[in-house]
C-alpha cells in the first residue's frame, strides 16, 4: 500500500547522518562553536547514557530557531486509556485472548487522543518492559505537539496513512510501513486519507536495533539501506500551540508560543525512521519443517539476558512455502515469551476465521496457541505444492515479560469471549486400544 510521499529522505539504519535545511546552517569540525551559523542555537538530544558503548551510543545535535527551555510550566493532563507500566489493573492472565479491531470514533479525535493501550510489561520507571497500543484518529495534529520521555514508539498504521512531522523532518508512512520515533523527540502526526488507525509498540527498555544475523550473514532480513531517515525541514510558526509530554507514566500539557519543529540542520544517529516491510528480505526453510519465527525479525530490543529479548518486532510477510512432508502453517506452541499479534491486511495463515486487520490476540508466557481447527485439517490434507503465501501480513510483538491487559481492553465489546472455540474441533486421531 502506498500514499503521496513528497518528501526526502537519508538511507541507513543507526548510521551518523548530516542534513541541513539552509546551506551552511551545520558547523564545520565541531558542535558547539561559540557562534553558530545564521545565530541557531545548538542543543543536543541524547537517547542514550553519554557513556554508553560506541557501537551502542544514540545523540543528534540540532542547530534550532529557538532552544527546547522556551515553553510554558507542565500541568497534568487527563488521557485514561493511555497507560504505563507497571499494570495497576490486576495481573496478566494464562487465557488466551482475541479482539476485533476498534472502530473509528465519531467525536473528534487526533493521535494523541485516540491512544487506546490494550497491555503492558516491564516498568517504565526501570526502563524494562513495553507497552501495546491502538490508536484512532479523526484529525490531524496542527497545533498539539508531543514527546515521550518514557519510551521510543514503534508505529504501524493499518488503515489510512500518516505524515509525522518531527525535529529532524518528514516521514510520510503508509499501512504496510513502520515508523520509529525516538524518545524524548518531538513530533506532530497529520492524517493523509481520512481517518486512520493502527498499533504503537512503546518500548521502554534498550533501544529497538537490527538483530544479528548469525549464520544467515551480511545480507537479509531488514537490511540498513531500506531504514529512510527525513531530510532536514523546519517550521517558523508563531501562535498558541501547546505541547504534550509523556513522562513518567502520566500525560501534561504546556502553552507553547511557537513550532518546537524549528530544527534547520542536524547532524547524529538518534533520528526517527520509517521501513517499508514489504522490503523484509525473508527466509525460511528450502527443505523441511517450520523456521522458528524469530527468522522474521524486524528489529530488536535487548535485555540484559543474551538471546531473550525486552521486545522483538517480528512480521509475516508474503512468500513462499516450499517444505516438503510438513505441516506448513505455524505449529502448537508454547512459548517462555510472551506473544501480542496484530493483522495489517490480508488472512493469517494460522487464523483463517475471526482474525481481522485492525484485530489483537494475547498469548502470554506458556498459553498454548497454534493454528485453527479449520486451517490444521486444510493444512494436514493438502497436497504440498509450492505455494505463494500472497497479500498478507501479520505482525509480532513479542517480548520476555508478561503482558497485563489493561481493565478497559478486558471490558471492550470486541473481546472475542468464543476464542477458545477455534479450536475445540481438534479431535482425537489416535486409535483405541
Amino acid at each position: 500500500m502506498s500514499i503521496d510521499d513528497p518528501f526526502s529522505y537519508i538511507g541507513g539504519f543507526g548510521n551518523e547522518h548530516s542534513s541541513e535545511a539552509v546551506a551552511g546552517a551545520l558547523p564545520v569540525g565541531q558542535f558547539s562553536p561559540q557562534r553558530t551559523p545564521f545565530g541557531l542555537y545548538p542543543e543536543k538530544i541524547s537517547a542514550t547514557a553519554f557513556t554508553a558503548p560506541r557501537h551502542e551510543n544514540r545523540r543528534t545535535w540540532f542547530y534550532r530557531i529557538r532552544p527546547s527551555v522556551l515553553h510554558g510550566s507542565f500541568a497534568p493532563m487527563a488521557q485514561s486509556l493511555w497507560r504505563t507500566a507497571p499494570s495497576t489493573d490486576g495481573p496478566a492472565t494464562p487465557n488466551q485472548l482475541r479482539w476485533s479491531p476498534l472502530p473509528i470514533p465519531s467525536t473528534p479525535c487526533d493521535f494523541v487522543d485516540g491512544i487506546t493501550t490494550m497491555a503492558v510489561n516491564g516498568n517504565a520507571a526501570l526502563q524494562i518492559g513495553m507497552a501495546a497500543h491502538l490508536y484512532q484518529a479523526n484529525r490531524s495534529m496542527t497545533t498539539r505537539f508531543c514527546y515521550n520521555a518514557d519510551g521510543e514508539m514503534l508505529i504501524l498504521p493499518q488503515q489510512g496513512g500518516l505524515r509525522i512531522f518531527t525535529e529532524c523532518g518528514r516521514l510520510a508512512v503508509a499501512p504496510g510501513e513502520m515508523a520509529l520515533i525516538p524518545r524524548g523527540m518531538k513530533w506532530r502526526i497529520e492524517l493523509v486519507e481520512g481517518a486512520s488507525r493502527g498499533y504503537v509498540c512503546e518500548n521502554y527498555g534498550a533501544l529497538f536495533r537490527l538483530p544479528e544475523r548469525g549464520p544467515i550473514g551480511s545480507d537479509g532480513l531488514a537490511n540498513p539501506r531500506d531504514f529512510l531517515a527525513p531530510a532536514a525541514w523546519f517550521e517558523d510558526r508563531e501562535g498558541d500551540f501547546e505541547l504534550v509530554a509523556k513522562f513518567g507514566g502520566s500525560l501534561y500539557r504546556a502553552a507553547l508560543g511557537h513550532s518546537p519543529l524549528d530544527v534547520v540542520a542536524w547532524t547524529g544517529n538518534a533520528v526517527p525512521v520509517k521501513y517499508d516491510l514489504a522490503r523484509f528480505n525473508a527466509m525460511g526453510t528450502v527443505s523441511f519443517d517450520h523456521p522458528d519465527p524469530s527468522i522474521f525479525t524486524v528489529v530488536t530490543a535487548p535485555s540484559d539476558t543474551p538471546g531473550t529479548a525486552n521486545v522483538d518486532f517480528v512480521i509475516f510477510p508474503p512468500r513462499w512455502l516450499v517444505a516438503e512432508h510438513t505441516f506448513r502453517p505455524p505449529w502448537f506452541h508454547r512459548n517462555v515469551m510472551s506473544e501480542f499479534m496484530g493483522l495489517l491486511y490480508g488472512t493469517y495463515d494460522a487464523k483463517e476465521q475471526g482474525f481481522e486487520p485492525g484485530g489483537v490476540s494475547i498469548h502470554n508466557c506458556m498459553s498454548a496457541h497454534g493454528p485453527e481447527s479449520a486451517a490444521y485439517a486444510k493444512a494436514t490434507s493438502a497436497e504440498l505444492q509450492p505455494t505463494k503465501l500472497g497479500a498478507a501480513m501479520a505482525f509480532m510483538f513479542e517480548s520476555r515479560y508478561l503482558f497485563h491487559p489493561t481493565a478497559h481492553a478486558l471490558a471492550l465489546s470486541g473481546l472475542q469471549a468464543d476464542y477458545l472455540g477455534c479450536w475445540t474441533d481438534l479431535e482425537r486421531k489416535f486409535p483405541m486400544s
